[in-house]
């Protein structure tokens, strides 16, 4: 496990998802990049109970339960802005008896499949972001794997990012400025998950282009 940088990447103009999925491998192939299998990321949502509010009318907390399959015997569980504790594959079944305190919100489940590519020191996935029946965007997750101090390889992971995205490179991911020189781990790749769902959640109130 080295340092990640997970973002998404704009659907080319005139293009559907998966051709611009398509139009993103052939340039890592042509990198020189091979295929390593295939990964996938889901996430789905609870909310606080009803019940377990009280009648001070306060907010409810949304946690989203997640899995990786590069991590096939754990389950994360994060809420927005705070914790995230890894357990293992039976927090699934936990939460189904916790569900007097946290209900699984309808048709919240979302996930990212797609393929994963060996390059030198990196392992690139590009993902289909989907909800229910339809494609909702475009992940890309890039590990750097001799490091796991952010801070110390950033600039390496940046032009490696620019060599294939171009204009579409992301900012440096928000969870890197809270690692300092701390150890990177499983834990911060599902928040930036968790925070590039939550953005494909909010651009799907407009149907993305070239998807009927």
């Amino acid at each position: 496990m080295g340092v990640t940088c997970v973002s998404q990447m704009p659907v080319a103009e005139g293009k559907s998802v998966q051709q611009t999925v398509e139009l993103l491998t052939r340039k890592l192939e042509m990198l020189g990049a091979e295929k390593q299998g295939t990964f996938c990321v889901d996430c789905e949502t609870y909310h606080t109970a009803a019940s377990t509010l009280g009648s001070q009318g306060q907010a409810g907390k949304l946690m989203y339960v997640m899995h990786n399959s590069e991590y096939p015997l754990s389950c994360f569980a994060l809420f927005e802005n705070g914790p995230c504790l890894t357990a293992d594959t039976n927090f699934d079944v936990l939460m189904v008896k916790l569900k007097g305190f946290f209900q699984s919100a309808k048709a919240s489940k979302i996930e990212t499949r797609g393929t994963r590519y060996q390059y030198c020191d990196f392992l690139v996935k590009v993902g289909t972001v989907t909800m229910g029946p339809s494609a909702r965007g475009i992940s890309v997750e890039v590990e750097y794997g001799p490091c796991v101090v952010a801070s110390d390889c950033w600039s390496l992971l940046l032009e490696f990012l620019q060599s294939f995205l171009g204009s579409h490179t992301p900012a440096a991911p928000a969870v890197f400025g809270n690692k300092h020189d701390a150890v990177y781990g499983p834990a911060d790749t599902m928040v930036q998950y968790m925070e590039l769902f939550n953005k494909i959640r909010k651009q799907q109130q407009v149907p993305v282009a070239g998807i009927r």
